[in-house]
Order: structure tokens, then sequence, then C-alpha cells
């Protein structure tokens, strides 16, 4: 779908001039709450009137609960509570009809709140009740001027922002060690890719963050050959909590009025601590994509999109959501968006005790005899920060792989780990964390330490470096034409110099090491065998084994 005027002048409203207006972004919106009567179902939901993205404030909110924190969640209990005789979906009728086995796991509570689209709880699209109530609560929180709820994971806000940006041919600026979301992105707006290659480090098989100076080349670059640059999009946090310049990078983009998206996944909690490094929208991004269901703790597959300035036009954005968003969102994953949100609210230390911990946990195990820890000093580059809460640790100098100490971990110590790779491990610090979990960890990495530590060896030791598998990019489609050419299976060993036509993807961390409509290459094939010999999994891939794999029959 080609989206019309993505940009708007700074000093410009986000409404769509009347040619432009799209029937599902009405003219006139109205305010008041919605009424039974009134509702419609997806073939009628052009004739309901909506609150406009310019009136949809979270200064002027005419729909607030007084005196409730969490207006869905009290919805969805007011709603649950009525003695009704139920004729809607779903088929297991508010718990009438649950089955015994997952029942008796989750509870029947949940079943009585896994409610559709009635008026009480509003409606996701058309918000004009308890969840635009919700999402502007969310927005002060937040320190965004809009924010929308999301069901469908991060990677649904990632793609609603790339399509509100970019349109077919248009260039977008990202690390090339972006989430797979980024990838399917491209691939449904059309964009073409300007990579950018982030600092890496072999030791740790850890990819850095972005550096404004670099973006700054790519701009300029795609300025010389006369191209159009959409938007850059950075991730900050990475999955391993290293955070890059966005100010900078904003300051970068900015005067040529290029928005910055901001893959935020990681980073839903920066806002509130103050040893948190400050967030995406506070530095200036435009659009920012976080997992609430990370380090905060509403439920998994729910997340937010905030917005911020004037670069980005609101309503597309809506739009581009209701495309890629379920047409029968969970309400109890809206709801738990809400209630993260209002625990926040009513407790401004919630951070104290994680932080302490950390930072104590960290302290602890840098004195380890063969554990390491990550931190800025493991780069050159000069990154502003790393994630206190995001600890990663190796044992490459007890002659262990990632996978070999989370193994020994899990296996010896019932230790979970949040991320293993070939040469670390990486443990997420949250609101949930016990501190007697913690100080279990630490004695863990002792015990490691204690069984498998030489001094002789730790000294002639070299440190087993892989190749870095971002180093040589070689683009031969964009991943929109990949994805569309037609494909045929090779094996393995015979795919070197062909172009790859899937998406190949150790999992976590969900960076693509092959991306469609890239050359094959012999250090990214090493790079894949290494990690599939290690036992990790590759997504993305028809063959999970990845004894074979997809190229483009050109």
């Amino acid at each position: 779908m080609l989206l019309p005027h993505r940009l708007l002048p700074l000093s410009s409203s986000v409404a769509l001039p009347p040619a432009m207006r799209s029937p599902l972004v009405p003219s006139s919106p109205r305010t008041e709450f919605p009424r039974r009567h009134v509702k419609a179902n997806c073939g009628t939901s052009r004739n309901i009137p909506r609150i406009s993205e310019t009136e949809a404030t979270i200064t002027e909110s005419s729909v607030a609960v007084p005196g409730c924190t969490a207006p869905l969640v009290q919805a969805l209990k007011s709603t649950a509570a009525q003695d009704v005789s139920c004729f809607h979906f779903p088929g297991h009728n508010r718990g009438e009809a649950a089955p015994s086995s997952l029942s008796s796991l989750i509870g029947a509570g949940a079943f009585s709140h896994d409610l559709p689209e009635l008026p009480e709880p509003d409606d996701l699209f058309y918000p004009k009740g308890v969840i635009l109530d919700a999402q502007n609560r969310a927005a002060q929180m937040f320190g965004s001027s809009r924010t929308w709820f999301l069901v469908n994971g991060s990677t649904c806000g990632i793609q609603a922002a790339v399509m509100a940006t970019c349109s077919p041919g248009d260039y977008l600026v990202i690390p090339r060690n972006c989430h797979i979301s980024v990838i399917s992105a491209l691939v449904l707006s059309g964009a073409v890719p300007k990579y950018i290659v982030p600092e890496y480090n072999s030791r740790w098989d850890v990819a850095g963050g972005v550096m404004p100076l670099q973006v700054d080349k790519a701009l300029k670059e795609l300025q010389k050959d006369g191209n159009k640059i959409a938007a850059v999009l950075v991730t900050s946090p990475t999955y391993h909590g290293i955070c890059s310049d966005v100010q900078g990078i904003v300051d970068v983009c900015h005067p040529l009025r290029v928005p910055v998206i901001v893959d935020e996944a990681h980073g839903a909690h920066f806002k509130f601590h103050d040893s948190f490094p400050s967030t995406a929208i506070e530095q200036g991004a435009d659009l920012a994509v976080q997992s609430t269901h990370k380090v905060l703790s509403s439920l998994t597959q729910s997340s937010m999109l905030h917005m911020a300035g004037g670069l980005v036009n609101a309503d597309i954005v809506s739009q581009c959501l209701q495309l890629l968003q379920s047409s029968s969102p969970s309400y109890l994953l809206l709801a738990s968006l809400d209630a993260a949100r209002a625990q926040l609210s009513e407790n401004a230390n919630s951070f104290d005790e994680p932080v302490a911990m950390a930072l104590e946990m960290k302290d602890q195990l840098r004195i380890i005899p063969g554990i390491s820890v990550l931190d800025l000093s493991s780069f050159i580059s000069d990154f502003p920060a790393v994630d206190p809460l995001r600890i990663t640790l190796s044992a490459s100098d007890l002659h262990l792989s990632g996978y070999e100490a989370d193994d020994i971990l899990f296996e010896e110590h019932q230790i979970v780990s949040e991320l293993v790779g070939t040469q670390a491990v990486t443990f997420a610090i949250n609101l949930g964390t016990r501190r007697q979990d913690a100080q279990k960890l630490v004695e863990s990495a002792e015990h490691l330490s204690q069984k498998y530590f030489s001094v002789l060896e730790s000294r002639l030791r070299k440190h087993n470096c892989i190749y870095n598998p971002f180093d040589k990019i070689s683009v031969k489609l964009t991943p929109r034409e990949a994805f569309f050419t037609k494909k045929k299976r090779v094996r393995i060993e015979d795919s070197l110099g062909e172009i790859c036509g899937e998406l190949i993807c150790p999992y976590p961390p969900g960076i693509p090491v092959l991306i469609p409509g890239e050359i094959v290459t012999q250090d990214y094939l090493s790079y894949l065998i290494n990690v599939r010999d290690q036992g990790m999994t590759i997504s993305g891939a028809a063959d999970v084994e990845l004894n074979s794999i997809m190229v483009c029959n050109m």
C-alpha cells in the first residue's frame, strides 16, 4: 500500500487534507462515551466517529475515570461482573465452556475477563473511552505526545513506524544488527536498506550501538547519489543493553527533516530511575517502540509505540497499525499495559531495589576468577551508557562457550538465563527478581570458577574470537525483491556465492546473520555452521537444522 505524504512540516497540523482523508479518518470527531446502539464491527467501522490524532491529547481527556488508576482494568472488571445473557464471541462464553485443562492452569478469572470488542472496554482502533484514557495516561507517564497500545508485540510497532515513514523505493538507514522485525518492515514497505555496520567485539560475539558520525556518513552518501532518505532507525538499547547516542543522531537527522525511529524494545523501563539512560523520546526521537512486557510487568506480546514532535503523521501511524494488528485484540493484553503503567505511577521507587541488586551482582561477579562482565570498556566507540539491569557474563577464561556455561548453570544450578550466545550469557534483572535468586546466580558463577578455572591455562589461553558476521555485506536484491523472487533449496555447502532467499537468524537475540538479497559468503557460512553446531536455534530458515538454505533462483 502506497501511503501519501508521510512527513509533515514541523509547524503543520497532523490532520490530512480533505481530499486525502480516508473514510477511516472522519472530519468531525465526537468525544462522548460509546453507546451500544452505535457499536460497529469491522464491516461498518467507517461510520463510527472517532477522536482525531490532534484532539486525543494527554491534557484534555473527556473520558477519564475519576479515582481510577487503571481505567481499562476497571472496565474489564465491571463488564465481567454484569449479570447478562451472552450471545457473543469468544466461544468459551466468559468461561462457561473454558477447557478445564487450561482453566485449572490459569484460573477461571482469565476466561471471564477475556472479552471481545464490547462498548464498555472501548475499541482499540477508534478509542474514545477507556482505551483512549489509558493510552493518554501512558503518554503522560512515558513523556510522549501520543501513545498507542500494541497487542502484536513490538514487531508490529516497528513495522508500522517504517510503513508510516517509508514508501517503496525510499531509503531507510538501519544498523546491520537490527531485529528481524525491521527486515519484515522492509519487505512490507518496499523501503531500501542503507546499512550501518556497528562496532563488533569478537571476543564477546556482541555488537554495539550506532554512532552519530556513522549516521551522518550514511546520509551524505545517500544524498550524494540522489536517493530519497525517508527515516533513520536505531536499536537502543541492544539486547545486551548497549545504548546509542540517540540525541546525537537526532541532531544529525532533524536538520534534514529526517525522522528518527528507535527500536527501544529493551528500554521501556528507562524513564523510571535516575541511574537509567535517557529514553529515546527524551533525546528527541520521533517514534519509539517499547516492549512493555520485557523489564516492565505487562503480559507477553503487549507493547507500546510512542510518538513526539511533528515530523511523522500520527493518522498514518494509526492506519498502519490497523493494517498490522489483529482485528480481534486481546483485552487482557491491553489491560495489562494499563496495569503496568498504573503500577509504576503508584510507586515512584519501584526500581530502587532492582538497580541496587544488579550493581551489587556485577561487583561480585567481576572479582570471580575466570568470569568477565560486559561493560562499556569492552568497546572502542564512546557509547553513552549500558543498561544497569542487563548482566552479560563470559566464562571464556574457563574454556567454556556461552552455550556450555548456560547448560551448566541450568542443569546443575537451575539458573534460567534470558539470552545465550557463542561466547556469553545474558541475565535480565527486573521488578520481580528476588534477592535470593540474585545471590544464587553469583554463587553458581563461583562454582563454575572453582570447577573449571586453572591459573596456568588462564595465562596460556587464547580467546576463541569468532568472525564478525556483519563485517562484509554484499547486497544484490532488496529484502522485498528477494522475498518475492522464486527460490530453490540447495545444500548449505553449495550455497556459496548464491543470493540468500530467506532470513537466517540465530534466535534469540533475533539479529539476522543473512538477510534475503545478500550474497552468501564463506564467512557467513562459517559463522552459521559454528552456531548451529553449538546447538543454537535458527529462526527464519526453512530448514531449522541448517543443512540446506533457500536461495534466489535467478
